[in-house]
């Protein structure tokens, strides 16, 4: 049973009659008819089994984008039916205005709109929906919350999209399109031209040369139906927070923003996460759907309070082919992590793949060792500084053993590791 604000001012009514006739007597009469008008009107009050309810689908939405969720209610009495109506999710989906006013006629149906607004990746879902009816006086109701189930897929918010057709732009005049070409290794073979000087010699065809007056070369392009493997830490490292932005989301829309535009290349697009285990894994997504399959894949992902195993996720990407590929290493550079576990297993993935490592840097470490006004900041300067070194130090094992190194902020990596994209593709070392 529930009662309605109205039984307190009907108690509070009973005064009246008091002061008219004082007694306590009076009193117990009047809270004795209150008690008897509130019990008859839960008696008289629909029951809440009478109200069908149905959920129609949601879909997907990306994080911080504002969607609703609709329910349908019908009236299967021949009673008219009055209340109200919640619909209840968890606190992430950011659920707004979920009470409505139930009227309904004997046979009829309506409509509630609920609007949310998730703050957090991952299948959010409905806690239940609480229907409250209430008797003809409305001083008590029935209530009852049923299961009806529901659920918002939030996917990554892809901010990084912004920068995406300018970085197209640059594409364009990488892939022939304004009649770019490279020479080297790895590329595929254009046409044949006279020898000049500064030619790499091994680009010369010894036998067009040898029906020619002059020294020949052959001159490349570069390749489309590259692979491009995505890695991404999940690990407890990718748990912290720059800028109050999880170093797993930073990382999340750079990959994102790499994977379409590598897409857009030409390119296939291979994505293993995890830590001590691999957590999600995609093959070959195509240029039409790369980012839908990427989101989807990334939405359930979360930090997990662990070491990452990397000699599994090596692991994991040559289970993709032995085919080279440009292998990108979304992990913080954390230097205790790397040289632990990632450092000796480097040298088996640069020896038949580009590997690339992208790391979110924290630019409060740099304002810390910039600041030195008090003895305090002196000793945080000291301590700020020691990470930098080590850090430096860890970026040059990474490129000793045959790795690349982007280090940026979080809102400047994703930019700044597509750029990196291109400039290999320029420079023909994809």
């Amino acid at each position: 049973m529930v009662i309605s604000g109205r039984v307190p001012l009907l108690l509070l009514l009973g005064l009246v009659p008091v002061v008219l006739r004082p007694g306590m007597g009076t009193m117990w009469l009047w809270v004795l008819l209150v008690a008897l008008l509130v019990l008859a009107d839960w008696l008289l009050a629909p029951s809440p089994s009478v109200v069908t309810l149905e959920r129609l689908p949601v879909g997907t939405v990306r994080m911080g984008q504002a969607t609703e969720t609709t329910l349908v209610a019908g009236n299967s009495s021949r009673r008219p039916v009055r209340g109200r109506v919640r619909d209840a999710w968890q606190p992430t989906a950011g659920a707004g205005e979920n009470r409505h006013l139930l009227r309904l006629g004997p046979g009829d149906r309506t409509t509630f709109r609920t609007s949310l607004l998730p703050r957090r990746r991952g299948d959010l879902r409905s806690l239940g929906v609480t229907v409250r009816t209430r008797g003809p006086l409305g001083l008590a109701g029935r209530q009852r919350t049923r299961d009806v189930p529901g659920a918002v897929r939030s996917l990554p918010p892809f901010e990084s999209r912004k920068h995406l057709p300018s970085r197209l732009a640059r594409l364009r005049d990488l892939d022939g399109r304004a009649a770019i070409r490279v020479r080297g290794q790895g590329t595929e073979f254009d046409s044949l031209r006279e020898y000049v000087r500064g030619d790499d010699v091994r680009s010369i065809d010894w036998r067009a040369s040898a029906r020619n007056r002059n020294v020949v070369v052959r001159t490349w392009q570069p390749e489309r139906d590259r692979r491009v493997v995505l890695v991404l830490d999940t690990s407890r490292t990718s748990a912290g927070r720059v800028e109050d932005v999880p170093r797993l989301d930073s990382a999340m829309d750079a990959a994102l923003l790499l994977a379409a535009l590598a897409a857009r290349a030409g390119d296939r697009i291979d994505f293993v996460a995890g830590d001590r285990r691999v957590r999600s894994r995609l093959r070959s997504a195509g240029a039409r759907d790369v980012s839908a399959n990427l989101q989807n894949a990334m939405a359930d992902l979360e930090p997990v309070i662990a070491e990452a195993d990397w000699a599994s996720l090596a692991g994991a990407v040559s289970g993709f082919g032995r085919q080279r590929a440009l292998v990108v290493l979304l992990t913080p550079l954390e230097p205790a992590a790397v040289e632990e576990g990632l450092l000796p297993v480097l040298p088996a993935l640069t020896r038949h793949h580009r590997v690339v490592l992208a790391s979110v840097k924290d630019p409060a470490l740099e304002r810390l060792a910039a600041t030195r006004g008090t003895v305090d900041e002196v000793y945080d300067a000291a301590a700020a500084e020691q990470v930098l070194v080590r850090r430096r130090h860890t970026a040059e094992l990474l490129k000793a053993l045959g790795g690349d190194f982007v280090d940026a902020e979080a809102e400047r990596l994703p930019p700044a590791l597509a750029d990196h994209y291109l400039g290999l593709k320029a420079r023909g070392l994809l």
